[in-house]
C-alpha cells in the first residue's frame, strides 16, 4: 500500500534514504521518472543514494503506475517520488489504491528553466510558475491531503495555504 507520495526533485537523497523512508516505515520506493529511468548514470546514483533498508525500483512513471497498480502491492509499504507536478498529477489521477497523503519537499530550484522567466517563491524550497501552480490546484481538488514540508521535523502546511488558495 502506498504510504506516501512525495514531489521533490532532487528523487532520492539524505533526506529521503534516512529521515523519510525511517519516518514513513516503508520498505519499497518507487521514483517514478522518465528520464531517471532511461538513463543509466542517473539510475546508478539514485540506486547509489538509497536507503540499504528499502528495495528501490526506477521506473518510467508508466511502468511505475503498473507496479503501483499490482495487487501484490498491497501488501507493501511504498514511498513514491516524482520529481514534478505533472507526474504527481499523472500518479493521482492513474492510481487506482487510496493515497493516504501527498508531501512536497522540494521544487523549482534546479527544475527546467522557461527562459528568463522566474519561479515565484512559495516556501523556502519551492518555486513554481503559474502554470504549475495551475497543476498544484488539479492535485488539491482530488481531496486528498497535501502537504508542504521538506524534513519530517518541520512543521507541515497545507500546500492551498502555501499557495494562497
Amino acid at each position: 500500500m502506498i504510504k506516501l507520495v512525495r514531489l521533490d526533485e532532487r528523487m532520492i537523497h539524505g533526506q529521503i534514504a534516512i529521515k523519510w523512508s525511517r519516518h514513513t516505515g516503508v520498505d519499497r520506493i518507487i521514483v517514478a521518472n522518465d528520464e531517471a529511468a532511461s538513463n543509466d548514470i542517473i539510475k546508478k546514483s539514485l540506486m547509489m543514494a538509497a536507503p540499504s533498508t528499502c528495495k528501490t525500483a526506477i521506473r518510467s512513471v508508466e511502468n511505475s503506475l503498473k507496479l503501483m497498480n499490482d495487487p501484490r502491492a498491497e501488501n507493501l509499504k511504498i514511498l513514491v517520488i516524482v520529481s514534478t507536478p505533472e507526474d504527481l498529477l499523472k500518479v493521482i489521477d492513474n492510481v487506482k489504491e487510496k493515497i493516504p497523503l501527498i508531501n512536497i519537499g522540494n521544487y523549482g530550484r534546479i527544475a527546467p528553466k522557461k527562459g528568463m522567466e522566474m519561479r515565484k517563491t512559495y516556501g523556502a524550497n519551492l518555486y513554481a510558475y503559474d502554470d504549475e501552480v495551475k497543476i498544484f490546484k488539479k492535485i488539491l481538488d482530488h481531496g486528498i491531503e497535501t502537504i508542504y514540508q521538506t524534513t519530517p521535523e518541520d512543521t507541515p502546511e497545507p500546500l492551498a495555504k502555501v499557495l494562497g488558495l
